[in-house]
């Protein structure tokens, strides 16, 4: 590695100012103190790769809350503190910072969270997963801006690498399997050529690892630009059969996810919605057996299973001719990332129109008269109110009647036929 790299020039072209002093300032009040302290991590290789990213990772060797405390009096911003890691966050309008302490690692069993003790920065860095996301760079005035880089990470940029520190990386924490993939596909690299062998050589250690470390590496890749991309890989290399069997990472996929793009655009597509696209293949135990798996969170479950539900009501859907009360009954009960997704899976184009013609206009559709209103006409408190009011809702959807007038006129004519 050449000596004397310093990237100050590139921090100060590439992040905020404000950024830039806080970290400037950050380092001289952990220089009072006693400590040294690094902007470590992926913001690292994103200054080197030239690439915006202002989610600021720092380490200290020393007590990070403390410091973190002293860092608060300068933006009177929030802090929240995590005791147990010796962590804390830092935000002010619209930054935020992570300060952690600097540490070591040690797995008692694969799979195992790691136990953790003070450390220094050599150290600190040595338990990361891939050698380009091992670089730091010092903040203390007389060394500000220094890079340190002691696995060759600047070496695997430049040749677009992503590559394990050491031989037992994916058996300590095989959810580095899934990053690896997405580090990968986001950034148009490939395994190194030793790593992949120790990948392939790993994938069963997936099963040692808890659902809920998976789901949040799954999540991670469902916020990438692309993330068919990686479970395409991950089908290739056989990892995604081992979220289920019956998963594909194919070109369906890929053309799903990009539609699913465009219908939500500007925005990305919501997490559920990509979920319920690479699950939509899955029957309703498979589906079961992957909320089981991932300990899906109750919305993220409740979206898969109203997705398989609705799948079976699609021929339904499709009925010609049915009217908009219908659609409305068919569908009123399922939550939006199910109906986008049966929308954007299904063969039938009547089906899908009709999908969209609840999500644009139908679902908005309200009627004007209360429970109160009804009473206020004459109807008798009871069962009969509700039944009135739904009534009203289906003629409103139906295009019968368009104005509040027009529903007292309902109301009207069935209290004279319950009268007469």
């Amino acid at each position: 590695m050449p000596k004397g790299i310093n990237l100050a020039s590139k921090m100060e072209k590439q992040l905020p100012a404000e950024l830039v002093n806080f970290m400037w300032i950050a380092g001289e009040i952990a220089r009072t103190r006693g400590q040294s302290l690094y902007l470590v991590g992926g913001v690292v290789r994103d200054l080197l790769l030239g690439q915006a990213n202002f989610d600021l990772d720092l380490v200290v060797e020393g007590d990070a809350i403390e410091l973190a405390k002293e860092l608060k009096r300068l933006n009177q911003g929030k802090i929240t503190t995590y005791p147990r890691f010796n962590s804390a966050k830092l935000r002010w309008d619209k930054w935020s910072v992570d300060l952690a302490t600097a540490r070591s690692e040690t797995y008692e069993k694969p799979g195992a969270l790691p136990s953790v003790k003070p450390s220094l920065i050599d150290n600190d860095l040595s338990r990361r997963d891939f050698t380009i996301n091992t670089m730091a760079i010092r903040l203390n005035p007389g060394y500000y801006g220094k890079l340190i880089d002691l696995y060759g990470g600047r070496n695997d940029l430049k040749h677009k690498l992503i590559r394990v520190l050491h031989e037992k990386s994916f058996t300590d924490d095989a959810t580095r399997i899934w990053r690896g993939l997405r580090y990968e596909q986001r950034l148009d690299f490939h395994l190194e050529r030793n790593t992949l062998k120790l990948l392939k050589r790993d994938i069963p250690m997936l099963d040692t690892t808890s659902g809920d470390r998976i789901r949040y590496e799954i999540e991670c890749i469902l916020q990438e630009k692309y993330p068919e991309k990686v479970f395409r890989r991950a089908e290739e290399l056989g990892v995604l059969p081992k979220l289920h069997p019956a998963l594909k990472g194919n070109g369906w996929l890929a053309e799903k996810f990009e539609q699913a793009r465009q219908l939500s655009s500007p925005e990305p597509p919501e997490v559920g919605l990509y979920l319920a696209l690479l699950a939509y293949p899955l029957i309703n135990e498979e589906t079961e057996r992957l909320i089981s798996h991932l300990r899906l969170p109750k919305s993220s479950a409740q979206t898969l299973r109203d997705s398989i539900s609705l799948k079976s009501k699609l021929r339904l859907l499709a009925t010609p001719g049915l009217s908009p009360s219908g659609i409305y009954r068919l569908l009123d009960a399922y939550s939006p990332p199910a109906l986008m997704a049966n929308s954007l899976a299904t063969e039938s184009p009547a089906a899908s129109q009709n999908i969209h013609l609840f999500l644009n206009r139908l679902k908005y559709i309200e009627i004007s008269l209360t429970g109160e209103d009804l009473m206020r006409l004459g109807v008798v408190p009871g069962p009969h109110i509700r039944e009135l009011l739904e009534l009203l809702h289906e003629a409103r959807l139906d295009g019968k009647i368009t104005t509040k007038q027009d529903e007292e006129e309902v109301v009207k004519g069935w209290l004279a036929t319950k009268q007469g």
